[in-house]
């Protein structure tokens, strides 16, 4: 999100901050047994405690950095800055959809094939329905974009994270579907006022929260308990960062 506007030194400085007082310790909160794990707070791998976290930060940088010099006009007016290399970017996003099934399926933390099985089917089945999703939303609006397409996937994979246990394989496919509809407007609403190279603000925060929301909905489980965390989580990631 702050690309080609931090210093490297700044950055791995707040890395620092990040993975060693921002991240360790919401993840306590849910997965040390802390006070929202108390609560039944959901969240199975993360579209909270990881995504979110990250996404909030990645504002708050934002927000402090200001834009890239030429993204806006006098006027207000957005001076769109294309990426240069869609093969790499499509690449990246494919890596990124492989390792998922890492990030998800070794959530389990055990070798229970069902269970497995399971995380590594929904991940896959959200990702593919936010990239459709995405893809063709962005066509209706003109021609298929294929940013928005990637955006979309890694939307689904964002959106299953906080469910993908325990939510059925077609609960899966519309949480992706949805959250690719989601990213596709949020990038166009977030680009108007804030210049994120990447869209990580959408993808993760947007779709983070709504993959809280999601394993709620879907889940069956406490919706309020899943506002208090992520609440809890963008105030505390915001004022740290």
């Amino acid at each position: 999100a702050v690309a080609e506007r931090m210093k490297l030194w700044s950055f791995l400085a707040f890395a620092v901050v990040m993975t060693g007082f921002i991240y360790p310790i919401e993840g306590y909160w849910k997965w040390g047994g802390g006070y929202l794990n108390e609560a039944g707070f959901l969240d199975f791998a993360g579209s909270g405690v990881v995504h979110m976290t990250g996404a909030v930060a990645a504002l708050a940088g934002v927000i402090l950095l200001g834009a890239r010099k030429g993204k806006y006009a006098s006027d207000g007016a957005v001076n769109p800055i294309p990426g240069a290399n869609l093969p790499l970017a499509t690449l990246g996003t494919f890596l990124l959809w492989f390792g998922w099934f890492g990030f998800n399926g070794g959530s389990v933390l055990s070798a229970d094939p069902a269970l497995t099985s399971l995380v590594l089917v929904t991940t896959s089945m959200a990702a593919a329905a936010g990239g459709l999703a995405a893809g063709l939303v962005s066509w209706t609006q003109g021609k298929p974009d294929v940013t928005m397409a990637l955006n979309g996937i890694l939307a689904g994979l964002v959106g299953v994270t906080a469910s993908a246990d325990s939510v059925t394989i077609q609960g899966a496919v519309i949480i992706g579907a949805i959250a690719g509809v989601i990213v596709y407007f949020s990038v166009i609403i977030v680009d108007k006022k804030i210049d994120d190279p990447v869209g990580a603000v959408s993808v993760h925060l947007v779709c983070g929260i709504w993959g809280t929301i999601a394993a709620a909905l879907f889940g069956g489980h406490n919706l309020v308990v899943q506002l208090i965390g992520i609440g809890a989580i963008g105030a505390y990631t915001v004022i740290f960062t």
